[in-house]
This record gives structure tokens, C-alpha cells and sequence, in this order.
């Protein structure tokens, strides 16, 4: 259990901030100068213990100017193959590099090696927290000991690969010793949704039949127009989804890569953010809505809590109005489906509790959060409000002083109680280089019950290699149409919710593309050709000595196929899976679950709890039984 799910990165110090655009070039650094004092007073004295008989690494402790840690992050991007990296160790990883480590973590905690000249050859930054979101890569340098920095440094000179076990070191142990980290990643994360405009507070549902007043609040996302003291307040931003858009639209696969035509940086909202929210380095409030509120409206006399209460960063001002509280409960479910005795199915859910506290002072509100093993619960983190004592079997006792506004209470990991909400199979064989034919037989919502209700789903065929032409065939339920690249099959729309029943729906059909054309992709064809090369069990004999004629079409695509980045892990052929969109109300799929009876306000006031569920899909995959599929091989007992 971790309380590492909200506004605050408590523990945690940030030496420095970077921000670099499609180019690569730095467009706005931020230094504090009084963590890099700890940080050179560190080295010197982790230096000073060098000796003959240990390793002779002196710690990097001079620090990079904006041009040189724009080339070493060019330089790193052209060694690992993209800004991200190999992750694993590949025929192409150099001794000292991330991917040299064997850990997929290195893919968002990296390293650099800055060229000076003064400091000889033991330059290594690390780590750098990697987020990208939208045409910008977000570089967070957390404060932490030099000896851990030496640690990766062994690491990355290590011949064996991989986290052994047993190991004397290894990356996640190193990882677990720093809870800067943690830290680092809320930073990062905040910033890339100011850079990227998507700085919204997480979405809480009200009733199907409120108030007047709810309604307006639900529409608005304020927290009421006479709620925060003797003046209006916009505290909370407008009301959005936390779920990723990915989910929401059909057939697109989220890639997390920088993307070109991504709105300007806003510098003076960046400034006034890292100022406010990280004063001296040290993150307290990384609540935008907050920052932003408090910038524009100030303090007044009538702000002010009273005497014998300590008011904490996250909640700077305090609610006046109605009394109520609101849980949502956001689910997202993933999964692949494979269709084959030797790969076993594979569905989890990821959620969260969105709350929204309209009390007034600064009361605590306690709950107990039951039904953990029906669950199937893996992972909690909480947000820095919370206080959580020792869980029972099935059992945890959640006590918090709220913020203002919306916020994510906490984060979980469970399995999918109810099984698959759809379940079936695709399949796709290619009958010409420009025509393919499919076949889906489904089943939604079986063994579902009211008040269980799927809203719509969809079902997306991408192909991002070849254009849609045209299609024939017409399914048992719903409609079909095309874009120039996918074939969208809407199953369930809006208005037509499917509740307290299963249904069954096929839909066998040939696609027509467009004449195929060999293209060639310069940028990363020469590492991902090698990694094929040493990697794939595919047959590289003639062609003619294949008695199977769908084999020899598929083999001839495949091979002449442009590859795709490493950031679009379902499209490595462009033909072998489906992607599934859908919205259930009505509950939790996991089983989690808030009783609003039990919701306890200490002082007491009277405030009724209302709760509501959501849920969506992520990554919910269809892969082609006739084709080729990843999966992950069980663990052997």
C-alpha cells in the first residue's frame, strides 16, 4: 500500500526540469539551485570514500547546460534506437547503455551521459524521469544519494542481463529504495498535462435526478457559485474524463510518442505552476486547478481557517454552501483475447475512486473499503490525504481530510470479477495481396445482470499499413462502415443500451485494399530489419517451396510490410488483431464498491453520499486466430 496517487510528492526534492520539443531542442529548463547545493555536497563527500579496492567511479556532480543535454539526449535516442529505447537488451545495446540493463523501466527512468571534458568519462546523469505527452518530452532529475546513482552505474557494466533472482543488485530493488521516484513521476505527469492542455480535474457523476444545484455543478465542474467563502472562487476546472481518449475512440491505438502540431508551450503558466506547486524543488501541491485559483483570486480575510485548525496545501480554500459528498468509481478494462487452448485468455481491470467533498472546515471522512478479495484487488495507492491503517483480509479502513474539488482518492488493480464482457473470436486470412476475408462470432454480456448495462460498443478492424477500399458483408446485429484505414462495426449504439440480457452477434465479410505498393521506411528500418532478423522464427526460404498459398501471400506482405516504431506495439504485421470499445453502467466490474450508509464525517454533519460506476475499455484486444499474436509465457510451477 502506497500513498502515491494525488497532489503532493512527498519525500521528494527536484534538482531539475526539462522540456524539449519535436526537434529535440531544449524550449524551457528550470533549475533549483538549492536542492543542486545538496547534490554537489553529496558528491564531494561520496567521492572523498573512493578507494583503491572499490570501484573508481566519481559521481557526476557538475550540471548540464541546456545544449549539452539536448545532445546527449540525441545521442542516446540514435544509440537506443528511439527517445524511449529498447527496454531490453538487443544486439544492437552497448555496454553502459539503459537497454544494457534488461528492464522495460528503462524506457521512462533513463540515463544520459553529458559531454564533458572536465569530468572525464564518469558523466552519467541518472535518473531522468522520461514522460512524453503530446510534441514534448518531459525530462524530471529527482534529487536522490550519489551511492544509488553508482548502483545503476554497476548495472549498466553488468555482463548477465535481466533481474535474476538472487541477484545481489538489480534495478527493482534499486527502485524501491527511492521514493523520489514516485515523486519525480507526479511531476512529470502534471507538467505534460499543463504542456498538453489536458489539465482537467478527474470526472465525478452525479445522480440521474439531481438538484438544480448539482445539475449546475455537474455541468460546470465548480464546486458551487456561492460554495468558497464570501467570493466565487473557479477552483475546480471544467469536469473531464480521466479515462484515456484512447478508450473512448474506436479503433485508434494510443501511442505514446511525441506528435507534431501540438499546441505552443505556455512558459508563464509553466513558470507560475512550478513556482507555487514546487517551491525550492520540493513538490507540495501539484493540484493545477489549485495553483491556478489561487493565482487569480488571492487571499481574503474571510479565507482564513479557523485559529486551532492546520489547513493543509491541498485544500487553499475552504467550501461554503450545500453539504455533499459524491463517489464515482472509474474502471477500465483490458484485456487479450487469443482464442487458442495454448494461450489462455488475459483480462484486468485498472480504476480509481473519484471523490468530491462539499463540507464545510476541515472535517475527516472514513470509510471502510470491503469486498477486497472478492475483488481480486493486486495494487492500492492513495492519495497524500489519506491515511490508511492495517487491512484486514477483506477489509481496509480508509480515513482522509478531502480537497477542494475533484480528486482521485485511489488508484487499484484487480481482476474482472464477471468474467469477459465480450468474448468470441476474429479471425482475418488474406485470399489476394489486396483482399482478406474475416469472420467474428461474439458474445456481449454473458452472465452479466441488471443492473449491469453495456451503452455501446464497437468494434474496430485498424489496417495502418494499407487503405480500405471497400468492404462486403453484413453482420447479424448493428452497423458497418469505413474509414481509409479500418472497418468500424458498431455492435450496440447510444440509446439502445444492452441490459439483463447476452446477445450474440457475427459478421463475416471480405475487405478490398487498395494495390499493394512496396514503401520503405528509412527511420526505423535499419534496427527494428536487424531485430527481426535475430528475432523471428518466420521461414526465410524460397517462397516457391510453400505448398500453402495463404502462407506464401502472407509471407510476401509481411515481408515487403514498412515496419512501425516500437511505440505501436499492436500493429507489428498491420493485420493481426481487432480492437474492442465499449461503456458499462451500473457497477464495478472488479466487485469494488463504496456504501454510502458508511460514510462517516467526523465532526458530524449531516451530508448524504451519493455513488456512482463508470466503466470503459482500455486495450481490449481481439487478436486473429490465423495470424500471428504476442503473449506471455506462464510461469512453470
Amino acid at each position: 500500500m502506497s500513498g502515491s496517487g494525488g497532489r503532493g510528492g512527498g519525500g521528494c526534492s527536484i534538482r531539475a526540469i526539462w522540456i524539449l520539443n519535436s526537434l529535440d531542442a531544449v524550449v524551457f529548463s528550470r533549475r533549483f539551485p538549492v536542492v543542486e547545493k545538496r547534490w554537489r555536497t553529496a558528491c564531494r563527500s561520496e567521492n572523498e570514500k573512493v578507494t583503491e579496492n572499490s570501484l573508481s567511479y566519481s559521481v557526476f556532480s557538475l550540471f548540464p547546460s541546456d545544449s549539452e543535454l539536448a545532445a546527449a539526449f540525441v545521442e542516446r535516442k540514435q544509440r537506443e534506437g528511439s527517445a524511449r529505447g529498447f527496454g531490453v537488451r538487443v544486439s544492437q545495446s552497448s555496454v553502459g547503455s539503459d537497454s544494457w540493463v534488461d528492464d522495460p523501466i528503462t524506457r521512462h527512468i533513463i540515463g544520459l551521459y553529458i559531454n564533458k571534458e572536465e569530468e572525464g568519462d564518469n558523466n552519467l546523469l541518472w535518473p531522468l524521469i522520461l514522460h512524453i505527452k503530446g510534441n514534448y518530452c518531459i525530462l524530471v532529475l529527482p534529487l536522490l544519494e550519489p551511492r544509488h546513482v553508482k548502483a545503476y552505474a554497476r548495472l549498466c557494466q553488468r555482463s548477465d542481463c535481466g533481474n535474476a533472482v538472487g541477484a545481489d543488485e538489480s534495478l527493482s530493488s534499486l527502485l524501491l529504495d527511492l521514493p523520489s521516484i514516485t515523486g519525480a513521476f507526479m511531476v512529470a505527469h502534471a507538467i505534460g498535462d499543463i504542456v498538453a492542455g489536458d489539465a482537467v480535474e478527474p470526472e465525478v457523476l452525479v445522480s440521474a435526478s439531481p438538484s438544480v444545484g448539482g445539475l449546475l455543478d455537474s455541468l460546470t465542474g465548480s464546486i458551487g457559485i456561492s460554495g468558497i467563502s464570501s467570493r466565487a472562487k473557479p477552483v475546480a476546472a471544467p469536469v473531464a474524463s480521466s479515462i484515456p481518449s484512447s478508450a473512448a475512440v474506436t479503433g485508434a491505438v494510443a501511442v505514446d510518442a511525441p506528435k507534431i502540431g501540438s499546441r505552443p508551450l505556455d512558459k508563464d503558466s509553466l513558470r507560475t505552476f512550478i513556482s507555487s506547486s514546487m517551491p525550492f524543488g520540493t513538490p507540495l501541491d501539484l493540484s493545477y486547478s489549485n495553483i491556478s485559483a489561487i493565482k487569480v483570486n488571492g487571499f481574503s480575510s474571510s479565507d482564513l481557517p479557523p485559529a486551532d485548525l492546520k489547513q493543509p496545501a491541498w485544500k487553499p480554500y475552504l467550501y461554503k454552501g450545500k453539504q455533499r459528498m459524491l463517489f464515482t468509481i472509474h474502471e477500465t478494462v483490458h484485456a487479450a483475447m487469443y482464442d487458442r487452448d495454448e494461450i489462455p485468455d488475459n483480462i484486468s481491470v485498472s480504476g480509481q475512486i473519484n471523490c468530491r467533498a462539499e463540507l464545510e472546515g476541515l472535517p475527516d471522512v472514513s470509510f471502510p473499503l470491503t469486498g477486497l478479495n472478492t475483488a481480486h484487488v493486486e495494487v492500492l495507492s492513495f492519495h497524500p490525504c489519506v491515511q490508511v491503517s492495517e487491512h484486514g483480509a477483506d477489509k481496509q479502513a480508509v480515513m482522509f481530510s478531502p480537497p477542494l474539488g475533484n480528486f482521485i482518492l485511489l488508484r487499484y488493480q484487480a481482476r474482472c470479477g464477471h468474467g469477459p464482457p465480450i468474448k468470441g473470436f476474429y479471425q482475418l486470412s488474406m485470399v489476394s495481396e489486396d483482399k482478406g476475408a474475416f469472420l467474428f462470432k461474439l458474445r456481449l454480456m454473458e452472465g452479466y445482470k441488471s443492473p449491469l448495462t453495456m451503452e455501446f460498443c464497437t468494434v474496430s478492424m485498424p489496417f495502418p499499413r494499407r487503405r480500405v477500399v471497400s468492404f462486403d458483408g453484413t453482420p447479424s446485429i448493428g452497423t458497418v462502415s469505413t474509414t481509409e484505414h479500418s472497418v468500424e462495426w458498431k455492435i450496440v449504439s447510444g440509446g439502445r443500451g444492452l441490459s439483463g440480457k447476452s446477445i450474440e452477434a457475427t459478421f463475416p465479410g471480405t475487405v478490398n485494399f487498395a494495390p499493394w505498393q512496396t514503401q520503405r521506411l528509412p527511420s526505423s528500418r535499419s534496427f527494428l530489419g536487424s531485430i527481426a532478423d535475430e528475432d523471428s522464427d518466420v521461414e526465410t526460404e524460397n517462397s516457391n517451396n510453400m505448398v500453402n498459398m495463404e502462407e506464401f501471400i502472407m509471407e510476401k506482405m509481411i515481408n515487403n510490410l514498412p515496419p512501425v516504431d516500437l511505440e505501436e506495439p499492436f500493429c507489428w504485421q498491420a493485420y493481426n488483431y481487432a480492437k474492442v470499445s465499449f461503456k458499462i453502467a451500473g457497477a464495478s466490474l472488479s466487485g469494488m464498491s463504496v456504501d454510502p450508509k458508511s460514510v462517516s464525517i467526523y465532526p458530524a454533519v449531516k451530508a448524504p453520499a451519493e455513488f456512482s460506476t463508470q466503466v470503459t475499455s482500455g486495450d481490449y484486444i481481439l487478436w486473429n486466430t490465423l495470424g500471428k499474436c504476442p503473449s506471455a509465457a506462464a510461469e512453470k510451477v
